[in-house]
């Protein structure tokens, strides 16, 4: 095969994005053209978010809080849509991804006729967007998600034990604000998760049958930032350089997801998450990672022509282990052994049962993220390979 061949792409992302440590302090400046009635979502810790609002009202902007208790749910969203329908200009997302994706569904409803249903995938009627939503500005505080740079949001239905999504390309945010001492404050388990889940999500690009160029180029710089550094956040949370580079991974991270896919771990650990809403999905996303990368490697490495996800694969194990020479199978081993340093629990300590299984592989085989993996999966696939994570 040509590896030098380019396909034809597109690249999407939010409007404008602005890196920088003690950046917050310029959201003022750069939200003053905005309307001046803004709902700001965030999450419980309503005292983190006080800076911001002095901000804006520093700037003459009516703020009016929209609190989120945990990830969003089907309710949540709808109570959020009655107050966003109020008559607000734009919608500020202030916390870590829950919050984020909430302000963006908030933002994309506000103007449509109808109701939440009318537009959710799977659960609901999934209607096309008429009209495009209100603007959005998204204030990350943890590094893990990338979603402020994403043009989704999931939703969790507990009724239906799953999480879905709106999608729409107005729901890229007008500005991402991206301060990594933001995340200073986070307790050592949560680092740790999001961390992992910033570089599952790049790891998944890279590989993805949709990457591109551009995604290539995010996923390289970022996958090698989070390697280097989670650990150094988790142990040393208030260090400058470990904390920007997260914060850089988790926003390449979202850059290459929204544009290259993901694949058979997020298609794994988003039902899986709907089924059991107390597993974090960055710790599902990490359990599951060195099994499917290990499933995939087996997967293709004896066929010819060679795929694209093989070199893929090689070029991972250099960035991995440092070295041009390093074979796919150390550096897999490598990252198991790192994955699990973090001693996040297995499945079964979240009530995932193997009965589930076949449940749980109808969902996952249905899922958009399964649309990136590099290699069709079967129901039996899927369920060996959640059994290397129980």
């Amino acid at each position: 095969m040509d590896r030098s061949a380019v396909s034809a792409f597109t690249f999407s992302t939010a409007a404008s994005v602005r890196f920088g440590w003690g950046s917050l302090a310029e959201l003022g400046q750069r939200v003053s053209s905005h309307g001046d009635r803004v709902l700001v979502v965030c999450g419980r810790r309503v005292q983190r978010v006080q800076p911001c609002l002095d901000l804006l009202d520093q700037f003459g902007k009516k703020a009016t809080l929209f609190e989120l208790a945990s990830e969003p749910k089907v309710e949540d969203i709808e109570r959020g849509i009655l107050q966003v329908r109020e008559g607000f200009d734009w919608v500020l997302g202030f916390g870590g991804g829950s919050v984020l994706d909430a302000a963006k569904a908030l933002a994309i409803m506000a103007p449509q006729p109808g109701s939440l249903m009318d537009y959710l995938e799977v659960i609901g009627r999934a209607q096309p967007f008429p009209l495009p939503g209100l603007p959005v500005v998204a204030v990350p505080t943890t590094a893990g998600t990338g979603s402020e740079v994403t043009r989704n949001a999931v939703i969790a239905s507990p009724d239906h034990r799953l999480k879905v999504s709106l999608r729409h390309n107005s729901m890229f945010p007008t500005l991402a604000l991206v301060d990594p001492s933001l995340a200073c404050s986070l307790p050592a388990p949560l680092t740790a998760a999001t961390g992992l889940d910033a570089l599952t999500q790049l790891i998944e690009a890279f590989v993805s049958r949709r990457a591109n160029p551009l995604t290539d180029a995010c996923c390289r710089q970022g996958i090698p930032r989070a390697l280097r550094s989670l650990e150094k956040a988790v142990h040393a949370p208030e260090d400058p350089s470990a904390r920007t580079d997260m914060a850089l991974a988790s926003l390449y991270s979202g850059m290459a997801l929204a544009n290259a896919g993901l694949g058979a771990v997020h298609g794994i650990a988003g039902p899986l998450g709907g089924m059991h809403p107390s597993a974090p999905h960055g710790a599902l996303c990490a359990v599951l990672l060195p099994h499917s990368l290990k499933r995939l490697h087996a997967a293709v490495r004896n066929l010819q022509p060679t795929p694209t996800c093989l070199f893929k694969l090689e070029a991972l194990a250099e960035m991995i282990l440092g070295d041009p020479k390093a074979s796919i199978t150390e550096a897999l081993s490598w990252l198991h052994a790192w994955v699990a340093s973090f001693a996040l629990p297995s499945l079964r300590h979240y009530g995932f049962s193997q009965q589930e299984g076949p449940l749980l592989a109808e969902k996952a085989l249905a899922s958009s993220s399964m649309k990136g993996h590099p290699v069709d999966m079967t129901p039996q696939e899927v369920c060996d390979l959640v059994q290397r994570a129980y």
